[in-house]
């Protein structure tokens, strides 16, 4: 008698698969975290020059618990740790990026830069983070500690632009 085994996954319908994946990003199948990062850059605009950059910090800040609550469910439906698909994280980590700098391109397309960077190279701690944290709350932390990255190197730009 042959067992059939059925793959993992999440319904569409699932409010999770809808945030986790920021609404299908995530399952483009080159770089959806980039994909995700750069579309977070049009909506932090849109927020900041309604709200300012404070309102722009409360909106990530409000997407934390939704992103490790969306995460977690997809890793879980998936049996995967951090699923490539999963880019809530990049999200609000670009909003919380976008959130210490001036509404100008250069800064934006800076923090895009930096962001992306330190979350590709995943510098000290970001690994540890990473492979140590389970569910949904290590998927968000690690992004959350590649954003410490790129806001310092923002800080540090702003610093010698003067």
């Amino acid at each position: 008698m042959e067992t059939s085994h059925k793959a993992p996954s999440l319904p569409f319908w699932h409010p999770a698969f809808w945030i986790g994946t920021a609404f299908g990003i995530g399952r483009l199948p080159f770089a959806p975290g980039s994909w995700a990062s750069l579309a977070a850059l049009p909506l932090a605009w849109g927020v900041t020059g309604a709200f300012g950059q404070a309102g722009l910090a409360v909106l990530a800040i409000l997407f934390v618990p939704v992103g490790i609550w969306a995460a977690g469910v997809y890793a879980s439906a998936y049996e995967k740790t951090d699923p490539p698909a999963v880019v809530i994280d990049e999200v609000v980590a670009q909003w919380l990026v976008l959130s210490m700098v001036p509404r100008e391109v250069l800064f934006y397309g800076l923090g895009f830069f930096f962001f992306r960077l330190a979350d590709i190279l995943k510098p000290w701690p970001i690994r540890a983070i990473e492979r140590g944290l389970p569910g949904g709350f290590g998927i968000m932390a690690d992004d959350g500690m590649a954003a410490v990255y790129a806001i310092a190197g923002l800080l540090l730009v702003r610093f010698l632009l003067g």
